[in-house]
């Protein structure tokens, strides 16, 4: 191992040990790009945006299903989603589920469920719920 080697072994050591961190530079491949929070949205079981970044409009469409309109090109992007709770109101405490998928450039598909309620809302059910864009 030559000087060189040991010195920059050395810093590394260093560096962690007292609480410091070491970039690391991408393959030249493959750019390095910082992940920012584009764009993201809380909506009511009723399909009204109650907060946002980023968000055009929303069209609620049948029992749990949402096309939301974004500003941004979601191409390459992390899409999250949550369930929220409605209040006392909530169809839970069982389960719930989300789907979140893209229809286009810049519009993404929720879809909302209660499997666990009876009757019609055991497959599709307006939920209150939260997206997050990541890109």
């Amino acid at each position: 191992m030559n000087r060189s080697t040991k010195l920059a072994l050395g810093a590394v050591v260093t560096a962690l040990t007292i609480g410091g961190t070491v970039a690391a530079s991408a393959p030249p491949d493959q750019p390095h790009r910082a992940a920012a929070t584009a764009d993201w949205a809380k909506v009511s079981a009723s399909g009204h945006i109650l907060g946002g970044q980023g968000i055009r409009g929303i069209n609620k469409f049948g029992n749990g299903r949402y096309n939301i309109t974004t500003t941004h090109n979601l191409n390459g992007c992390a899409l999250l989603g949550t369930i929220n709770t409605n209040g006392g109101s909530d169809p839970g405490p069982g389960s719930s589920s989300i789907l979140v998928g893209q229809v286009n450039g810049n519009t993404l598909f929720i879809r909302t469920a209660t499997p666990s309620a009876s009757g019609n809302a055991a497959v599709d059910s307006d939920r209150p719920f939260s997206i997050t864009v990541v890109c």
